[in-house]
């Protein structure tokens, strides 16, 4: 539903009516203006039937002199014929993915031109990135990159090589050294140069696929993710025999649901998926298991995360003080396994819940399935997008058994020809053999087989008569009636079998889903478990790093959070020691001391700057120097080990000797 708010409108009208002129030298912020616009336009332009009616009055703009300074350029044509061409291309060529074949511009490519190179062998990513260059105008990095994601998903590519490790995070070693080929599957399902839309390259020396004729929801199976100029697409991976499943449902007019399933694994609450509409949302855990009562394990990692993010997380919680672990050890290979050993009187299951609730061991996922249709994006659900999956597929499979019907007719038509011309001897005619000229010859021919007119497919043309007078004589001699007569009636059966294939064309496109899913499915079972999950309160499972202090006097119980300012105007490194003593009686153990910043319009900072109080205008010391200051902020770390000495010493040089014995007992 498009959307429009006064603001907009108003922005809009301004851009578009407004006397608005900028010289050639100022366009840098021209762009950043159009930038910060571009969400708004780009949605109304391809949404909104308000704004048509506002842009029919835009003027027509041409280019001037880029050299002439004097040269004034219009805004509205500027932004009308420039940016809005721009996020236009970026959405249709470049991020979206097309609903008809599920890919993106580099990803059809990258399939055709190694659909071209395919001979069966395994051919270097780096020949397959040269090869799709002459389809994609975008660079050899956005051609790998997309070749190895490809790659990564394990549905259209045979790889060779190290291609990286979705678990780990690695990337794939140098095209140079790494192979692949299409799988057998992509061969079964995505080709057909019968049934595809051609289309010029960007150069015009090459033909290209508009779209590719795949014969399943491979949109679904493999998930994108592209963001656009003013907006993105998410579509979630779901589960291979799922699709077939769901796909014969629906031809069958029965209901049916999908849900996420991610090569990581992992357990994933779908309560919030709203069909994978925008607006919906997945979470995503961690598989946790318990080896003993001080030790976990993940085995399975959130869609999305690798083990070195998750192991970050897991530090960053613990550095906040939400869990106490002991260490971490990342020992994946070909599978996750992350041991988290826990601390002395840590519990387990606590802690469990801890990682879910303060580390990407969960992770919530917005879905947004916006799709290429019809030239213009559109925001679907999934089962939207499988049914048109179904449909499309439906129809490619009628339009190749027509292809093949045809062909089949056509073969047939020939042979009953040729078994006419062979056996009536009609090549040892004497009229045949004495024309003057091809019409002659053809002409008699023509006679000869109009009696049998009837039997045949169609009209028999020149064309067929000329192939008739291309019979080489030792397929004459070699001749046989009784074999030629077999393959007649093989081709006619073939014919009746296609067209009850035709009559119930519905069955034929479930029986196809069904191939599909016995021939490949073992190879996908779900990994992602289904599952309701708890909610966790963080308040219950963090862990009490805190210490609790008590105000005796109120009658309070009050956190407190250590935090002191060293190197204020007027103290000097005395008063630091004697505050220390007081933090070591209240046993704190301060976390961060920091310098003091001057704050405009203060005492302290007129103090800092000139060196006198204000008001009595009597001299004020400060430490300015990184050496003063740090003599003042190293008393506030009085427990730590590593300081004990620097402050003993310090004290003995200001003579208080008296401080030592209270900060470190006597000696």
């Amino acid at each position: 539903m498009p959307f429009c708010f006064p603001s907009v409108k108003l922005i809009y009208t301004l851009l578009t009516h407004g006397i608005f002129t900028v010289f050639h030298r100022n366009l840098f912020y021209f762009c950043i203006f159009a930038c910060v616009c571009v969400k708004i336009i780009v949605y109304t332009n391809f949404m909104s039937d308000e704004i048509n009616e506002i842009t029919e009055e835009h003027s027509d703009y041409k280019p001037a002199d880029a050299r002439d300074e004097s040269v004034k350029h219009q805004l509205t044509g500027m932004y009308q014929n420039w940016f809005l061409d721009y996020a236009s291309y970026v959405i249709l060529e470049r991020a979206v993915p097309h609903i008809n074949d599920g890919l993106k511009p580099v990803q059809r490519r990258i399939l055709h031109s190694m659909k071209r190179l395919d001979d069966g062998r395994y051919n270097k990513v780096a020949n397959i990135v040269g090869h799709t260059m002459q389809f994609h105008p975008h660079g050899d990095a956005s051609i790998g990159d997309a070749l190895v994601q490809l790659g990564q998903k394990d549905l259209l590519i045979d790889c060779q090589g190290n291609w990286g490790n979705i678990l780990t995070g690695d990337g794939a070693a140098a095209p140079r050294y790494i192979e692949a080929r299409l799988s057998k599957f992509a061969l079964d399902v995505v080709f057909n140069p019968k049934t595809t839309e051609w289309k010029l390259s960007y150069d015009g020396r090459n033909k290209e696929p508009v779209t590719l004729p795949v014969k399943f929801p491979l949109l679904l199976a493999q998930g994108v993710e592209g963001i656009a100029v003013g907006l993105s697409s998410k579509i979630l991976p779901h589960n291979f025999n799922e699709l077939c499943d769901a796909s014969i449902s629906y031809l069958r007019g029965e209901e049916f649901q999908l849900y996420p399933d991610f090569q990581t694994g992992g357990s994933i609450d779908v309560a919030k998926y709203n069909d994978g509409e925008r607006g919906g949302a997945v979470k995503v855990r961690a598989k946790i298991n318990k080896i003993d009562n001080k030790t976990l394990a993940i085995t399975e990692i959130p869609y999305g995360k690798t083990t070195s993010t998750v192991i970050d997380s897991i530090l960053k919680a613990v550095d906040k003080g939400k869990i106490k672990i002991r260490k971490v050890d990342d020992n994946t290979a070909a599978n996750v396994e992350i041991l988290v050993h826990l601390a002395p009187g840590t519990s387990s299951d606590k802690t469990i819940d801890a990682l879910y609730a303060f580390t990407d061991c969960e992770v919530s996922i917005s879905p947004n399935c916006c799709v290429i249709d019809d030239s213009k994006p559109h925001f679907l659900t999934v089962s939207k997008v499988l049914r048109k999956s179904a449909d499309n597929t439906l129809d490619l499979l009628k339009q190749e058994l027509e292809i093949k019907k045809n062909e089949i007719l056509e073969a047939l038509h020939f042979a009953s020809l040729e078994k006419i011309f062979i056996e009536e001897r009609i090549y040892k005619d004497k009229e045949f053999e004495q024309s003057k000229d091809m019409d002659a010859a053809c002409a008699h021919i023509d006679e000869r087989l109009t009696p049998y007119y009837p039997k045949f497919i169609r009209e028999v043309t020149k064309e067929d008569i000329l192939k008739l007078m291309e019979i080489k004589m030792g397929r004459i001699l070699k001749f046989n009636s009784d074999k030629a007569d077999e393959l007649i009636a093989r081709m006619k059966e073939e014919v009746a079998e296609i067209d009850n294939h035709l009559a119930h064309i519905v069955d034929y496109t479930v029986n196809w889903y069904q191939m599909l899913k016995n021939k490949y499915g073992k190879n996908f079972p779900r990994r992602t478990e289904l599952r309701n999950f708890d909610t966790i309160e963080a308040a219950k499972v963090v862990e009490a790093n805190e210490k609790l202090y008590i105000n005796r006097e109120e009658g309070l119980r009050q956190q407190l959070i250590p935090y002191f300012i060293s190197s204020h105007p007027g103290c000097k490194e005395e008063d630091m020691a004697e505050l220390a003593v007081i933090t070591k009686r209240l046993d704190f153990h301060l976390e961060q001391v920091q310098d003091f910043t001057p704050t405009p319009m203060t005492v302290a900072t007129e103090a800092w700057y000139t060196g006198y109080h204000p008001y009595t205008l009597e001299p004020v010391f400060s430490a300015k120097t990184p050496r003063e200051k740090l003599a003042q902020r190293q008393f506030f770390f009085w427990y730590k080990p590593e300081e004990r000495k620097n402050i003993i010493n310090e004290l003995r040089r200001i003579g208080r000797i008296d401080l030592i014995d209270k900060l470190y007992g006597k000696r």
